[in-house]
């Protein structure tokens, strides 16, 4: 059984990588509560290791990755 989870943001990152899409990503962290979650929507196969690292950095919760061809979805909880 796969749980479900709803973002309270979505963020469509699409190509954008590494530097850029950490800072894109921590700006929006940044104006979520405790509790809530935000899915990263990727299509850079790249941004795995680099936001993975981040998010254990960060001390933020990875509830979930999911792909679907060259489609990553990514459901992280701020802690």
């Amino acid at each position: 059984m796969s749980l479900q989870y709803v973002p309270d943001v979505i963020y469509d990152a699409g190509h954008t990588e590494g530097g850029e899409l950490i800072k894109s990503l921590f700006l929006k962290m940044e104006a979520l509560n405790s509790g809530q979650i935000i899915e990263v929507i990727s299509i850079e196969p790249k941004v795995k290791e680099d936001l993975l690292t981040w998010v254990r950095i960060q001390k933020l919760a990875l509830l979930d990755r999911k792909d679907f061809g060259e489609i990553s979805y990514y459901y992280i909880e701020k802690r």
